[in-house]
């Protein structure tokens, strides 16, 4: 796999690469299992996590250290096998995102890595009339478009991006996403990542005074 991918929402949508599952489900009821479950909501889902009924809106977002079932709606979903994650429940979205990024962009972690190095998953907001500078991740990129509209220009390559597209970046890819009149706004999940705490630097250790 070599370029951007696009994944439509659909039942029983499956692609396997790189150790892990990405999945999509629409309308039905679907057991999203094998790993960690990190779900990314694009029309209102029932999610049942370990027994416990959650109703999630469009824009939102979880994690499901056990796997979980979804029940109507619709959305995308990465499936990590041999990872443990912290379940979680998030959104909607905020209109922007809280950190800095490049070209003017700006991005929130919303799930963040509980020990450095591990998956996290983000948004992403691309201000309207953006050209973002072509870059490149050292790790694949997969996620949803949750509101607006833009291009994702890929060497020769131009994609169309709009809300209730699901997506996958290869890592390596040389890419950028430009907007014109909207903004757009990503949820965009990462298989690692280089912040976080350790046994020697975390909240807790650091603030204790013996």
């Amino acid at each position: 796999m070599s370029g951007f991918v696009a994944i439509p929402l659909a039942d029983g949508g499956r692609l396997r690469l790189d150790g892990l599952e990405v999945r999509t489900w629409a309308g039905a009821v679907a057991e999203l299992d094998g790993g960690t479950v990190f779900g990314c909501v694009d029309r209102p889902t029932e999610v049942v996590i370990d027994g416990d009924r959650f109703r999630l809106r469009a824009a939102t977002y979880f994690v499901a250290p056990d796997g979980a079932r979804v029940e109507g709606g619709r959305g995308i979903a990465v499936v990590l096998p041999g990872y443990r994650g912290l379940r979680q429940i998030g959104g909607p979205l905020e209109p922007t995102g809280r950190l800095r990024y490049i070209d003017g962009c700006t991005d929130t972690l919303l799930v963040g890595p509980p020990r450095r190095g591990e998956p996290c998953l983000n948004h992403l907001h691309v201000p309207p009339g953006t050209i973002q500078s072509a870059h490149t991740h050292p790790s694949l990129r997969a996620g949803l478009i949750v509101a607006g509209r833009g291009v994702c220009v890929a060497g020769a390559e131009r994609h169309t991006l709009e809300p209730g597209l699901g997506w996958l970046i290869p890592a390596g890819l040389r890419h950028a996403f430009h907007t014109a009149g909207d903004a757009l706004d990503v949820l965009t999940w990462h298989p690692d990542s280089d912040v976080g705490p350790t046994d020697e630097d975390h909240p807790m250790l650091n603030r204790t005074v013996r």
